[in-house]
């Protein structure tokens, strides 16, 4: 079990020493770890997101490497899932089975990211395959729910096998009565062939549309979105409860968590689930990040 002081060399060590000697003792964690409801009785929730490694999102600000070091990106996840109102995270199986075996879900959610396949700064980055977990092994694994990931372009011809297979995924999770994360965003692409995402108004619109319409069921469903100036009407397209994303806060964290206040009005805004924005916050202050994300969504 962690301290809530974050995690010792010491200990970051025995876990590479079990992952060699006693692999079996990682996915036991993950199962085996302490459960707890979805939702507390505000029906609010704040999750971190810890899944960009696994698609080569390794940089953070102006450091393309930022975010590269494991150890101290599980220090970091330790002590945010230490602060009190830190409802759990979302991460591909190599993080959450560290965070398990060092103790650090107990209590706390765990979902599952599934594809993985879009690697930034590929020429098919928008590809975004399933790479990491399946419905099947979301729930083998004892898992909350499952996450995936939408990046509509328009003039891309690969998108719709990433519709096809999203909604494949979250009739599966559906069925075994599991959360299903879907994350939609509007991307174009520029000139130089890049990725870039389009944020317009009519644009997020048809993304949350189309998002809630996938799969056989939406009864699991709840939709992961930036946290855009016309959030009111963005959110009225949907009954679905949404989650807003951060991303790198930077020097503009004051603006990131006035747009997360704003956006948390919305009777279906039910939370948040940043990412670098609490793990890597512009004041290195990581628990005062999370002490500040908290009081926006429980306060």
């Amino acid at each position: 079990m962690t301290d809530g002081t974050g995690l010792s060399r010491r200990r970051y060590e025995d876990l590479l020493d079990a992952r060699v000697r006693r692999p079996r003792s990682l996915r036991d964690a993950l199962r085996q770890r302490e459960r707890r409801d979805l939702v507390g009785p505000d029906g609010r929730l704040l999750v971190v997101a810890a899944d960009h490694t696994a698609r080569g999102k390794v940089g953070v600000g102006g450091d393309p490497l930022g975010a590269a070091d494991r150890f101290t990106l599980l220090d970091r996840l330790v002590r945010l899932l230490a602060v009190p109102g830190v409802d759990g995270v979302l991460g591909s199986a190599d993080v959450l089975e560290d965070l398990a075996w060092l103790g650090a879900l107990d209590g706390r959610l765990a979902i599952g990211v599934m594809n993985r396949g879009g690697i930034v700064g590929a020429r098919w980055e928008l590809d975004d395959r399933m790479t990491a977990y399946d419905a099947e092994r979301v729930a083998a694994s004892g898992l909350d729910g499952g996450k995936v990931m939408i990046r509509l372009d328009v003039a891309d011809p690969g998108v719709p096998r990433t519709l096809e297979a999203v909604a494949a995924a979250v009739t599966a999770l559906s069925d075994r009565e599991l959360m299903a994360v879907v994350e939609t965003l509007p991307y174009r692409t520029d000139d130089a062939g890049r990725a870039v995402l389009d944020t317009s108004h009519e644009r997020m619109v048809q993304a949350v549309a189309v998002a809630s319409g996938l799969g056989a069921s939406s009864a699991h469903t709840w939709l992961k979105i930036p946290p855009v100036e016309r959030i009111a009407e963005v959110a009225a397209t949907t009954s679905l409860p949404i989650l807003l994303l951060g991303g790198d806060s930077g020097p503009g964290a004051a603006a990131l968590a006035a747009a997360w206040a704003r956006g948390l009005r919305e009777p279906n805004v039910r939370g948040l689930i940043p990412g670098r924005a609490l793990l890597y916050p512009h004041d290195g202050d990581v628990e005062g990040a999370a002490v500040r994300a908290v009081e926006v969504v429980h306060g």
